[in-house]
């Protein structure tokens, strides 16, 4: 298959990696598990990678696949839309028009960062950066900085910019669990066995596998099995928080796992030192020199570090695909939130393949086995398309229906859902529409086998002005 073409919004590939270089980012899945499984890194220096080595084994996978040939760079795409008539996608971009006979989105639930609508934010005199677009012309030594949400990338910001600022204060509406880390560096000796045997790395990748599938127990089917880990959590927090006050703060009051569980061994410490302060009255307004919490204190800031996330049930490219029925897939995920099948396929969206689609997040392991099980689903998809001549391919909404109601059955008795949390796991009406709510193996089995009568096919091609596809317009 030699008839693509990737379409690139950036200048470089890379997506998560390329974009979060904010100080300490790092992985918090094993890097083993966190690489592909047709292209084990027998060269990680660490149990878990850091930023800038993710992005270059991604670099290196690409050049060595032949991808690169294929990549249009600062090509963002516009609007996407089913011509029926031609049974083909328009795409419009930054770089002209394109058209398709099959679109497969890999546009990403974690790339459009978001930021809360705060009053009076327009009018902050300093500076103001998210962590997921991080600007490295933004100084921080000697001045004093905010850091609003608690989560994955602020716990990894703190530590490393803790010791640097005049003041830091951070702002949390709701204390993470935090586990120990385990990451370590990876010895010269490890790395050479791992290149001369590659199936010892195998064998290791597995077992990571499996030892995460086992947290599926205690986080979708039955939480006693969480016990350990909240035992665990708890008394590593007693262990680096001293101060009875800040740890009542930094104490989780929901079942652990409701939200992503973090690691981490330094950023209770920087929470502790004399520079820094945590703050959990809610922030009201931003002025000019600071913020305003509840209780009418203000706290003058110099940079406003967002590390609040992203938009991942209203991504904004949700509206720029429209359909069959001439409904964008916004508009089609209004009322009963988004869904698919096996995440990958949409009724009303004929020809078109989601990667990580609704319900394919993981809470537990690595996004890339959930992620090579839908890129072999939808080539087994292509394959058929190709060998019968089929010009057009849907979901049946029956079909689909019965998947998503299956899978939010199952989300009923996760802790994702009654654990006592708000998260970024659930849409505006408090549905998990994100996570996949079972073992990944069970979905990679499902996704094994793809069945036409899934599928409403059709054959007929109209006559068309555009070959599969039209370069960029001129």
């Amino acid at each position: 298959m030699s008839d693509f073409v990737v379409l690139e919004r950036a200048s470089e590939i890379g997506g998560t990696w390329r974009d979060n270089v904010y100080p300490g980012c790092q992985c918090d899945v094993p890097s083993h598990l966190y690489s592909f499984s047709f292209a084990l890194n027998p060269d990680w220096t660490r149990t878990y990678s850091m930023q800038p080595e993710i992005w270059d084994y991604l670099r290196r996978c690409a050049e060595r696949a032949g991808v690169l040939e294929h990549v249009q760079f600062d090509a963002n795409v516009t609007h996407v839309t089913w011509i029926d008539t031609e049974k083909t996608w328009r795409i419009e971009t930054s770089r002209g028009v394109w058209s398709a006979d099959a679109l497969v989105s890999g546009h990403g639930g974690l790339a459009e960062p978001s930021i809360p609508a705060i009053a009076g934010l327009d009018s902050f005199e300093g500076e103001v950066v998210h962590s997921a677009a991080w600007r490295s012309d933004v100084e921080l030594d000697d001045r004093n900085i905010a850091v609003v949400g608690t989560g994955a990338s602020a716990i990894q910001i703190v530590p490393k910019i803790q010791p640097r600022v005049a003041s830091l204060r951070v702002f949390q509406r709701t204390p993470p669990w935090i586990l120990p880390h385990t990451d370590r560096p990876i010895t010269a000796a490890e790395r050479a066995v791992y290149r001369r045997f590659p199936a010892a790395q195998k064998a290791l990748r597995l077992a990571i596998y499996l030892a995460r599938e086992t947290l599926v127990v205690g986080l979708a089917k039955d939480p006693r099995f969480l016990a350990p880990l909240r035992a665990l959590a708890r008394r590593h927090l007693r262990a680096q928080v001293p101060d009875r006050s800040l740890r009542r703060k930094l104490a989780p009051s929901y079942s652990p796992g409701c939200k992503r569980l973090l690691l981490s061994n330094d950023y209770y410490p920087a929470l502790a030192q004399p520079n820094c302060d945590v703050v959990t009255d809610p922030i009201v307004e931003v002025t000019p020199r600071g913020v305003v919490t509840g209780a009418g204190k203000h706290h003058d800031v110099d940079v406003l570090v967002f590390a609040t996330g992203f938009r991942v049930t209203d991504n904004p490219m949700l509206e720029r695909v429209t359909g069959r029925d001439e409904r964008t897939l916004e508009q089609s995920w209004a009322d009963g939130g988004m869904s698919s099948y096996l995440g990958t396929t949409v009724p009303g969206f004929p020809n078109l393949f989601l990667l990580t689609g609704p319900n394919t997040g993981i809470g537990h392991t690595s996004l890339v086995v959930m992620i090579e099980a839908q890129i072999d689903y939808v080539l087994r998809c292509l394959r058929y398309m190709a060998s019968r001549d089929v010009t057009s391919l849907e979901v049946r909404r029956d079909v689909a229906d019965r998947f998503t109601a299956e899978v939010q059955r199952k989300m009923r008795r996760t802790v994702w859902t009654m654990g006592g949390c708000s998260s970024w796991y659930l849409d505006d009406k408090g549905r998990n529409t994100t996570l996949w709510p079972d073992f990944t193996w069970r979905f990679r089995r499902l996704a094994r086998r793809f069945r036409p009568s899934d599928y409403v096919v059709v054959n007929e091609r109209a006559e068309r002005p555009t070959p599969f596809l039209e370069g960029p317009a001129r």
